[in-house]
């Protein structure tokens, strides 16, 4: 992130410097100002993304020096008495090698160790750390339900890091004492006051969340860009099927979910997973016999195969 919103500053100068790398090699070195001007308004127009053009490139190394930390690989190159890769030539389009160079010429103008540099810094000064089941380590203070002893000791290893402290991580030191900590576990067997209670007083604000209601499950299913069911569109699209979900369908699925997650254990949006795949196990396993189909999941398509699995779940509230 930090790599990116640095190589956003200096993206004028690399456009106009592979602007010009692209242009000296269509028209050589000594080309007139006007026909570089004539060509660089096609390029830019993109009249010219199917030229095919010749360019040089670094190698790619795989000596593992790369990979190492605050250290100058060029010097330390050089030290070892290795000798400096010559560029690849590589012959491309136009529209390509605008991408490949812009990688080239970023990477002259942004210093590894600048990025780096300034990536610790934005975490030290407005990082935030979620400690996700932070329920799990925490043992009741009767001792008859929780983790085990050794709970208490990853506690006490959490608190200096949640306090402010120097971290050694692989890109260099990192000072938590500004960064934002958020835990949260679903404390069923224990209380957040079982917490140390140093670890109770670095985390002064407590918030209790509501259960999701069938209308957060809908919208779960219908506004990430990435949602369940548009995987599950663009997974029978591979099998030439198009897949669709009228809205009464989705807001079955979530109703359903929503049932299931009260009355039996209420695992979250996790359950919308259980219920989408009863509803798309005979599709996806009849997709291949029908290419070039259409399928639509209504509420009654919903129902009737989700029928079963809610007798089942019933039947568990009665299981001991």
């Amino acid at each position: 992130m930090t790599k990116k919103r640095i190589k956003e500053k200096v993206k004028p100068v690399v456009a106009k410097a592979v602007e010009d790398k692209i242009l000296k090699n269509l028209l050589g070195p000594h080309a007139e100002p006007q026909h570089l001007e004539t060509y660089r308004t096609l390029l830019r127009n993109g009249e010219l993304d199917d030229t095919e053009i010749e360019i040089e490139v670094p190698r790619q190394n795989n000596d593992g020096i790369e990979g190492l930390v605050n250290v100058n690989v060029e010097a330390l190159k050089k030290a070892a008495g290795m000798p400096k890769q010559p560029p690849e030539k590589k012959r491309v389009p136009v529209s390509q090698a605008k991408i490949i160079l812009e990688d080239v010429e970023s990477d002259k103008l942004v210093e590894q160790h600048d990025i780096v540099k300034e990536a610790i810094h934005s975490v030290e000064q407005s990082g935030v750390i979620v400690i996700d089941e932070i329920d799990k380590i925490v043992t009741s203070h009767d001792g008859t339900r929780g983790s085990d002893a050794s709970a208490e000791g990853v506690q006490r290893d959490l608190l200096p890091i949640v306090e402010g402290t120097i971290v050694n991580t692989k890109k260099g030191n990192v000072n938590t004492e500004y960064i934002l900590f958020i835990a949260a576990g679903s404390f069923h067997s224990v209380k957040p006051s079982d917490l140390l209670p140093e670890l109770q007083g670095r985390l002064p604000i407590r918030v209790n969340l509501e259960g999701l209601t069938e209308n957060d499950l809908y919208r779960i299913l219908t506004e990430p860009v990435n949602n369940l069911l548009k995987q599950q569109i663009e997974l029978m699209k591979s099998e030439s099927v198009t897949l669709q979900f009228t809205d009464l369908a989705v807001r079955e699925i979530a109703k359903i979910a929503f049932e299931v997650n009260r009355t039996v254990e209420n695992i979250g949006a996790r359950r919308l997973h259980t219920v989408v795949e009863k509803i798309m196990e005979d599709i996806s396993f009849s997709a291949s016999d029908r290419p070039n189909s259409t399928f639509e999941v209504d509420e009654v398509y919903v129902r009737e195969k989700v029928k079963d699995y809610l007798n089942a779940t019933d039947l568990k509230k009665y299981i001991i």
